[in-house]
C-alpha cells in the first residue's frame, strides 16, 4: 500500500457507501430513498493483467430499503464512486487505469420484480 493518500481500498469503500447515500443529491429527478443497508466490497485482483496496467479492482455495492422502490441508483451510484476514488488516489501510479463494467447484476423487490443477469 505505497500510495501517499491512504489505504486505497478502505477509503474507496467508505466513498462508495458516501456515494450510495448522496445519489438523490447527484442525479437529477432521483427521488430520496430512506436505505436502510450499504455494503461495498472491494477485492484487488494482482496480476490481472500483462504490463504496466498489472491488477484490477473489483467492486461490489449492495443497497437495501425498506418499501416499494428500487435502490439500482443508489448501488451504482456506490460503485462508481468507489471506482472514481480508486482511480483519484492512483492516479500518480498509473495512467493506464481505466473504469469499465459497471452494472446491475441483480435485483430483488420494487415494482418491476426480481431480476438476475445470467
Amino acid at each position: 500500500d505505497g500510495i501517499k493518500k491512504g489505504n486505497v481500498l478502505s477509503v474507496a469503500q467508505v466513498a462508495g457507501i458516501m456515494g450510495a447515500k448522496s445519489c438523490s443529491q447527484i442525479i437529477p429527478l432521483c427521488h430520496p430513498i430512506n436505505i436502510s443497508k450499504v455494503s461495498v466490497k472491494l477485492d484487488l485482483a494482482e496480476n490481472a493483467y500483462e504490463g504496466p496496467l498489472c491488477c484490477s479492482v473489483n467492486i461490489e455495492a449492495q443497497v437495501k430499503c425498506k418499501g416499494e422502490t428500487g435502490v439500482e441508483m443508489e448501488a451504482l451510484s456506490a460503485v462508481s464512486t468507489a471506482a472514481l476514488t480508486v482511480f483519484d488516489m492512483c492516479k500518480a501510479v498509473s495512467k493506464n487505469m481505466r473504469i469499465e463494467g459497471i452494472r446491475v447484476v441483480e435485483k430483488t423487490g420494487g415494482k418491476s420484480g426480481n431480476w438476475k443477469i445470467e
